[in-house]
């Protein structure tokens, strides 16, 4: 936590990010998906927040963590791979899937594979989804398929340096995903792992 925050900006920031994402104010768009988006995100906007005030008050919040050390997912030894990994990328950038596959997005659209930098992982697009159109948001659908040599590592982060700053919501397998290189890289190590090597057995 920051040493330099204050109780006054803290309680007057909170009140305004409640205000902004308060799932009411997205019923006007009559849409399930972006009221499921918008609770979501309150709902992590009012965990921070409980562990911000523990932590004002005098609290150690991070204590009440579980512990993430014995997860086999950090284990140096974790193997990961996985078939047509669904990403959903949501964004009011109409440019992001240029940024994202540069003039091959039209291939990539026609069914072809869009190699990721670096590694052997390689992208496939929806051919059926369109995307959704809601205010200026649009929909963008991948199918990520890399084998155990790969590293989840690379790939996180070819994902994150493309969207940061570009898309307002990041879908992997349906569970909503901050746009954070440590959230990315352990949804994708989650949805993915496969064993320990034979060396941990």
């Amino acid at each position: 936590m920051p040493e330099h925050l204050e109780a006054g900006h803290f309680k007057k920031t909170l009140r305004e990010l409640r205000a902004k994402y308060h799932p009411d104010n997205f019923e006007k768009f009559g849409d399930d998906t972006v009221r499921q988006l918008a609770t979501e995100r309150f709902q992590r906007i009012e965990r921070l927040a409980e562990k911000i005030e523990q932590w004002l008050s005098g609290g150690t919040p991070n204590e009440q963590l579980p512990s993430t050390s014995k997860d086999p997912i950090h284990h140096p030894q974790a193997r990961f791979a996985f078939r047509e990994m669904k990403i959903e990328i949501r964004t009011g950038d109409k440019d992001l899937k240029y940024h994202l596959f540069g003039t091959f997005y039209r291939w990539l659209a026609l069914g072809e594979r869009f190699k990721i930098p670096e590694s052997k992982a390689f992208l496939i697009a929806d051919e059926e989804h369109l995307g959704r159109s809601i205010g200026f948001v649009e929909s963008i659908r991948v199918y990520l398929t890399f084998e155990e040599d790969d590293s989840v590592e690379t790939i996180a982060h070819w994902l994150h340096s493309k969207i940061e700053g570009r898309a307002d919501a990041l879908l992997i397998e349906g569970a909503l995903v901050p746009i954070d290189y440590d959230a990315i890289l352990t949804e994708i190590k989650r949805r993915s792992f496969k064993l320990l090597s034979a060396e941990t057995a």
